[in-house]
């Protein structure tokens, strides 16, 4: 098989037009954003039937366009493992990538565990190992070794295996349908979208009080645009715990930063101090109908919590009886939910989450049916509802 490095748009031509001419082509990336906001994209490995290449983004003489046409070009299906982080990427270049297959989704879909990592599927699917030599290499430094480009070449040879054994399987379980439902919310670009306005959302907060997540919400979104601006990691600019003590305790001036925990020294002094007072004024003169108010769930009480538990015994043997990833149909919060009676947009109610598990989850909180066990494990039979509880 050749294998080659591509460093001038030239080549690149070529090459995207011989792999145009494939039924697939395997995809990776290397990648990093350590000191950054934004990923620096440092290689791209394509592998097609005959040829692997190891495109160069970093090359001076290097236009990506080509490869970011063929990305979208409907007639190529596109291979990756663990796609979001790579389809990020390409996204925030201007090409989501379609169609697309993933092999960690397919593996999962399939009966692989939670989280199927590439080398445990290369080993079970293909039966040997896969380099791992120059995992923590820097690919941003240049040139390249060859050892480096073997290694990064290496993944997506392995992926085209990995991919033909898991389409396989999908045909014959009948189970592409499920890799679909999964695959659209990948392409979505709306799972990409991440409004500043959003980031407090990710912060852990000791208070629900609206005026506490006010002054969390402002000051997480200036930090986010600040991030964005200056291409720095959020918590070079600000850390999670400064903001979530600044929203618990409100400065009055940029003197009263120098007392936060987690702040960074000088910080009363910088033009980022003056912007988080400022913030912090202007929340604290909000009138009480702008601020947010915590998001009611409903819970199940104490006397759901062993329902908790029987549907976390029905998603267990389910997932065992199809061989399906139990976090890829529901998570614990999702169980407390349906037991607490609340159905709105949770995934386990809905496609194919629902035929697998939902249904009977839904038949189980009704008393229609009822868990039992036998020599063959855990199933269910039917039962009558209790008098008074609604079918």
């Amino acid at each position: 098989m050749a294998t080659n490095l591509v460093t001038r748009t030239p080549e690149l031509v070529s090459a995207c037009r011989r792999l145009r001419a494939a039924d697939y082509i395997a995809v990776d990336t290397e990648f990093i954003r350590d000191n950054t906001y934004w990923p620096r994209l440092c290689l791209v490995q394509v592998a097609g039937e005959d040829e692997a290449v190891a495109i160069d983004p970093l090359g001076e003489d290097l236009d990506l366009k080509p490869f970011l046409e063929l990305l979208t070009d409907e007639s190529v299906l596109k291979v990756f493992h663990a796609a979001r982080q790579d389809i990020e990427i390409f996204h925030l270049l201007g090409a989501m990538p379609a169609p697309l297959f993933d092999t960690q989704l397919a593996a999962m879909v399939c009966g692989f565990g939670d989280a199927a990592g590439y080398e445990t599927l290369v080993k079970r699917l293909l039966g040997h190992g896969v380099d791992k030599s120059s995992r923590l290499s820097d690919w941003s430094r240049r040139p390249l070794s060859e050892r480096q480009i073997r290694y990064a070449l290496g993944d997506v040879v392995h992926l085209r295996g990995v991919y033909a054994e898991l389409a396989r399987r999908l045909r014959e379980s009948g189970r592409e349908r499920w890799l679909a439902e999964e695959l659209a919310i990948l392409t979505d670009p709306e799972t990409y979208a991440n409004p500043p306005e959003e980031a407090w959302r990710r912060i852990r907060s000791r208070s629900a009080k609206p005026r506490h997540m006010a002054i969390l919400r402002e000051l997480a979104a200036w930090r986010e645009r600040a991030a964005r601006s200056r291409d720095r990691p959020r918590n070079r600019v600000l850390r999670d715990e400064a903001l979530a003590e600044i929203a618990a305790h409100p400065p009055r001036n940029a003197a009263d930063l120098t007392h936060m925990r987690g702040s960074p020294k000088g910080l009363a002094t910088r033009a980022d101090g003056e912007a988080i007072v400022r913030i912090v004024s202007e929340v604290m003169s909000m009138p009480d109908g702008d601020l947010p108010r915590p998001e009611v769930r409903a819970r199940p009480n104490k006397g759901k919590g062993p329902l908790v538990e029987l549907l976390k015994v029905l998603l267990k043997a389910k997932c065992e009886e199809h061989g399906v990833a139990q976090k890829l149909v529901a998570t614990v919060d999702d169980l407390e939910r349906i037991a607490a009676g609340d159905r709105r947009g949770i995934p386990p109610l809905t496609g194919w989450r629902r035929e697998l598990f939902g249904e009977d989850a839904l038949r189980l909180t009704r008393g229609e049916v009822a868990l039992t066990a036998d020599s063959s494990g855990i199933r269910l039979i039917g039962a009558a509802p209790p008098d008074g509880d609604p079918a």
